[in-house]
């Protein structure tokens, strides 16, 4: 008896191997968040024995909670929105100074990260010891001048880093905007506020909006800046309770997950809002009619927008590094220090620690290993996904994107719970903080990549296909070599992110396992914050390092394919 011969394409192999790779990494510790959060019998049993609603019911109980998570995310929304919008118009719309420049340093504070500004402004605007409280009770006020530990001074630190991703968003659509419907507007006498307010907001009402969600999601999910400013005065969020509630003795895992889970589930209602509210209008600003992006005249008012941008780029780049800075040179840190009080003992120490060392190598090795295992996976998942044909590659998309949709601290929660009874005992290991950093960072890779991807033209792949070439031979031949700017791209900014992730890491670390960004906050909390600003400045170092090396290798990377 003869057996159907089976035929495989390598295609299909990949395909196949990705979608089961992206579905263990994404969906099993999906799958053990929910199982917690419905677990109501006992809460070390695994697989639960009883199931029900109790956890979320019990969350009733923690209302302050909840409304300071929506008080801190919907403020701090607000704000970055409105730095967004108006550093984007101000740089897109207008004949500001030093346009091209602000354009480049604008996005510097997404680099420098939210732990940073939240140390530097703790160390700026705590009532009684900050700095700025400091001067001003010199200068003879009383009280303090600033409360950066209250719900607003969350928000506004928050908002400083999230502010940049905003500019990012809506910027991106104002230069796509026929400035005649402007020009229109001031011709029929309209004055430049009421025009930017009445014909620009409306018609990037698309950017806005999708910045909106994007930002309330983030600000939801926010866990370093709450941790920093508002353990202190015990001042929780959902996500800093979630923290509280894993870590005490016995931890409450069910409520835990419970908490986690309706997190993001408010996402998913913030994002079907987003799409109602876009598919009800029309917001058409390209049309066939050509025309040229150009910048508005805005006479004397410029240079109000070249100090606004000036203050912006004050307060969440330049302030933050010598306040870090000022306050790591000091034995102990005060706004007027004598000259005795300075020293270089703290940045020693930092290097000579072996825990910030380790830390440090650790961070190194996990980031190097992800950039270099991500930029395989996702290269891969981005061809499937938007070159192949394969059956079920929309699928796909959707599951690699869902960590982008979840705080990274309740992701890394479902996978403490899944990986703590894995066969392999790797629970407590780098190895599973490699998995986390690739797992969360899927959206971020697979983004970066296909950008690129999809503006290479298919029928240059078509063409070697058709002269007899593999898929293994095409990929290596035709398409990796025109993605290599894109490649290259991710890889960096995969190798940035790993280095700056707290969420992720602080549950899942062991030990032996410590990683620099934990290791941060740990030395916040336990030791002297003069230490902690040398080790934020030490990881800020790297993380700079690490992007002009992408700046420069993407720039000569794109020039080569160009010429």
């Amino acid at each position: 008896m003869r057996f159907p011969k089976l035929s495989f394409s390598a295609p299909a192999l990949a395909g196949a191997l990705v979608a089961i790779v992206a579905g263990l990494l994404v969906l099993y510790p999906v799958a053990f968040l929910l199982q917690a959060a419905l677990n109501v019998g006992d809460p070390e049993a695994r697989p639960p024995t009883e199931y029900g609603l109790e956890n979320f019911a019990g969350l009733l109980a923690y209302p302050q909670i909840i409304l300071n998570t929506l008080t801190v995310s919907f403020a701090a929304t607000v704000m970055a929105l409105v730095i967004g919008f108006l550093m984007a118009w101000i740089i897109t719309r207008t004949n500001v100074p030093g346009r091209r420049f602000f354009e480049q340093v604008i996005v510097v504070p997404y680099y420098l990260t939210p732990l940073l500004g939240a140390l530097a402004w703790s160390l700026l605007g705590t009532p009684e010891s900050g700095f700025l409280n400091q001067v001003y009770r010199a200068l003879g006020g009383s009280e303090y001048l600033i409360n950066i530990n209250s719900p607003y001074g969350i928000a506004w630190v928050m908002a400083l880093f999230e502010g940049s991703v905003a500019f990012v968003m809506i910027g991106a659509v104002m230069k796509s905007m026929d400035p005649a419907l402007e020009e229109a507007s001031q011709v029929m006498g309209a004055s430049r506020l009421r025009t930017m307010l009445r014909i620009t907001l409306p018609l990037v009402l698309p950017g806005v909006l999708g910045a909106a969600v994007f930002v309330f999601a983030e600000m939801l999910g926010s866990f370093a800046v709450a941790l920093v400013l508002g353990l202190p005065d015990r001042y929780y969020v959902v996500t800093t309770a979630i923290y509280q509630l894993v870590q005490q003795y016995p931890p409450k895992i069910p409520l835990a997950a419970a908490m986690g889970t309706s997190l993001f589930v408010v996402m998913f209602v913030a994002l079907f809002i987003y799409r109602r509210i876009i598919t009800a209008g029309s917001y058409v600003t390209i049309t066939g009619k050509a025309f040229r992006p150009r910048v508005n005249d805005v006479g004397r008012l410029r240079y109000l927008l070249l100090a606004i941008c000036v203050f912006y780029l004050l307060c969440a780049v330049v302030l933050p590094l010598l306040t870090l800075f000022y306050a790591s040179i000091q034995q102990i840190s005060t706004a007027f220090p004598k000259l005795s009080n300075f020293t270089t003992e703290h940045f020693y120490k930092a290097f000579t620690m072996n825990a910030a060392t380790t830390a440090l190598g650790n961070s190194l090795w996990l980031a190097l290993w992800t950039a270099t295992l991500g930029v395989t996976l996702m290269g891969l998942i981005s061809w499937i996904v938007y070159r192949s044909k394969l059956p079920g590659a929309s699928v796909i998309e959707y599951i690699v994107m869902f960590p982008q949709s979840v705080p990274r601290l309740i992701f890394a929660f479902g996978m403490m719970w899944a990986w703590l009874i894995f066969p392999i005992p790797i629970y407590g290991t780098l190895w599973l903080l490699l998995i986390a950093y690739l797992t969360v960072f899927l959206p971020l890779g697979v983004r970066t990549i296909s950008g690129v991807m999809l503006q290479i033209d298919k029928s240059l792949e078509e063409c070697a296909q058709m002269c007899g070439a593999g898929w293994g031979y095409r990929i290596r031949t035709v398409t990796v070599p025109l993605l290599w700017p894109g490649l290259i791209a991710a890889w960096l900014l995969l190798f940035v992110a790993s280095i700056r992730e707290l969420g992720a890491s602080i549950l899942l670390m062991g030990p032996h396992s410590k990683v620099i960004t934990p290791a941060i906050v740990e030395s916040w909390f336990a030791s002297s914050t003069e230490l902690t600003a040398a080790m934020a400045l030490i990881q800020t170092l790297v993380v700079a390092i690490a992007v002009s090396i992408l700046m420069a290798v993407t720039r000569r990377a794109t020039t080569h394919i160009t010429d």
